[in-house]
């Protein structure tokens, strides 16, 4: 077999275990991928076959062999430069950290793989399954508002290279919703939404586009059908058969999951609670398939219609109680917080990938004032004009004086990741000494400073700073000047250039003051 048969049987090898990735047909596409795996050279097939053997294991809820999944995948995508790659992974390795019980880690990987998918410049199918990926990593987490606008996105993309509209109907993601809100007490929130799933479904049924539905979906729905039941509210005509929807899904163990609860749901249904409550003791369902408060809130229905009202409101009690874990607004901030921090690491490799530790600031990561000076000879040399700007901030002493020092140590490195988000690309950041920083702007003038600046000073006053130091608001003060010389004058004409920014920025700060 000639090389280049070589390469066309593993593209064939890979689509095929894709579309039975897709039919829910993950133990088979696994084997196909192992095989690619062992026999493949090239480094894209690699890398595509070890990212969809990931999530091959994901579906079948071969939790131990996750991590050592996720490293192996790493190791291969790590050196290619194709953002697809990275953000699929990253979302694959969120859903993974999530079974795993890792939040941190997980949301992490939530925050990497939006960032990366948000990167790809050439639409295709990989890239619009890749959304589904975190669309349902965001889902399972509890992160719905995020989860709708990621399989929105998909669906977009899906659309744009031919892929049907239904195949990413997703109702899962809403089932997970509805469910949150039946968790927090709000029943009616959870029908309305479980009813608008049912009419969603009626319309690929009657459009004749149901074979493009993908067997998971089918089982989402059949959940949501059963679920309605369950709470009581009667199926009308044309609704689908909740038991024969819930027998799809394959080999998914979310499926499984599904079918176990489903059937509590129509025992309940049926005038059957007691035979619900005994299905529920046997169930071995995953806290992460439909939320941990689910099987609690299934109990206390069951034991209301059987009339046990005492035991019935303690299951409730628990439900509730499981359910506050999934607060959608507290991890929302988390998200927040994970993405400065990863700012925050990245400027920290970068210092490090041009100098080392002797040319970057401990506290914040970014250039110290020796890298600083050396990074603006290098520029003026080149022949480039420079303007700098001095960043002083307003209101500092008082974060040490009332909340400490670590306080204004994290405040410090706040700013430095707000002013880093905020500038142009190519122009350059540094801690100059104690709450000042310097930005550099090669190739501008003071007009597009003016701008710069204007930012730096919206995107620290707007940012949150009362949850970090409270009654202490941070503001700063910008002035610029341009760098005028170059050769052995470089020397004066930088100081120079300092003082008419330090001068600059003490007037700003004295405008600011007066009323």
């Amino acid at each position: 077999m000639g090389w280049l048969d070589r390469v066309t049987d593993q593209v064939d090898a890979l689509t095929q275990a894709r579309s039975l990735q897709e039919a829910s047909c993950s133990a088979e596409a696994y084997t196909i991928l192992d095989q690619v795996i062992r026999t493949t050279t090239d480094p894209y097939a690699r890398a595509d076959a070890l990212v969809q053997r990931l999530s091959a294991l994901i579906n079948l809820g071969r939790t131990a062999e996750f991590t050592r999944a996720i490293e192996e995948a790493s190791g291969t995508v790590r050196d290619l430069p194709e953002p697809y790659l990275h953000g699929h992974l990253d979302a694959l390795a969120a859903l993974a950290a999530q079974h795993q019980g890792a939040l941190d880690r997980c949301v992490t990987h939530l925050v990497r793989a939006a960032r990366a998918l948000g990167a790809v410049g050439d639409v295709d199918r990989d890239t619009a399954w890749a959304w589904h990926d975190l669309a349902m990593a965001y889902s399972y987490l509890g992160f719905h508002g995020y989860a709708l606008g990621a399989i929105e996105r998909a669906r977009q993309l899906g659309v744009s290279v031919g892929i049907p509209e239904e195949t990413f109907a997703a109702p899962g993601i809403r089932l997970r919703n509805a469910l949150a809100l039946d968790h927090n007490g709000d029943s009616d929130g959870c029908l309305r939404v479980l009813r608008d799933i049912a009419v969603d479904l009626e319309r690929y049924l009657g459009a004749g586009r149901a074979d493009s539905l993908r067997p998971s979906s089918l089982a989402a729905y059949g959940y949501a059908a059963a679920r309605r039941a369950a709470l009581g509210d009667p199926a009308t005509r044309g609704d689908a058969d909740p038991i024969r929807l819930l027998g799809y899904g394959g080999d998914s163990a979310r499926a499984r999951d599904m079918r176990q609860l489903g059937q509590a749901c129509l025992a309940v249904a049926d005038g059957r609670p007691i035979e619900a409550v005994t299905r529920l003791d046997r169930a071995r369902v995953s806290n992460e398939t439909l939320g941990a408060a689910e099987p609690a809130r299934l109990r206390s229905i069951a034991l209301g219609r059987a009339g046990d009202h005492a035991a019935a409101h303690q299951a409730d009690r628990l439900a509730f109680r499981l359910a506050a874990h999934r607060n959608d607004r507290l991890r929302d901030v988390y998200i927040d917080g994970v993405a400065a921090r990863i700012d925050h690491e990245e400027m920290r490799r970068e210092a490090a990938r041009y100098e080392g530790e002797a040319l970057t600031d401990p506290l914040t990561g970014l250039p110290n004032r020796r890298r600083l000076e050396r990074y603006i000879a290098a520029t003026v040399s080149r022949g480039e004009r420079v303007v700098i700007g001095v960043c002083d901030l307003d209101g500092f002493k008082a974060v040490n004086t009332r909340h400490g020092h670590h306080s204004g140590d994290l405040v410090l490195q706040r700013v430095a990741g707000v002013i880093n988000r905020v500038m142009r690309r190519g122009d350059f950041v540094a801690r100059y000494g104690g709450d000042e920083f310097v930005v550099v702007l090669a190739g501008a003038g003071m007009t597009e400073a003016a701008e710069v600046g204007r930012r730096i000073g919206a995107a620290v006053r707007t940012e949150d700073w009362e949850s970090l130091v409270p009654g202490t608001p941070v503001g700063v003060s910008v002035g610029f000047a341009e760098v005028s010389g170059s050769g052995p004058s470089l020397r004066s004409a930088l100081h120079t250039a300092f003082e008419e920014a330090d001068r600059a920025m003490l007037g700003t700060k004295t405008q600011s003051r007066t009323p």
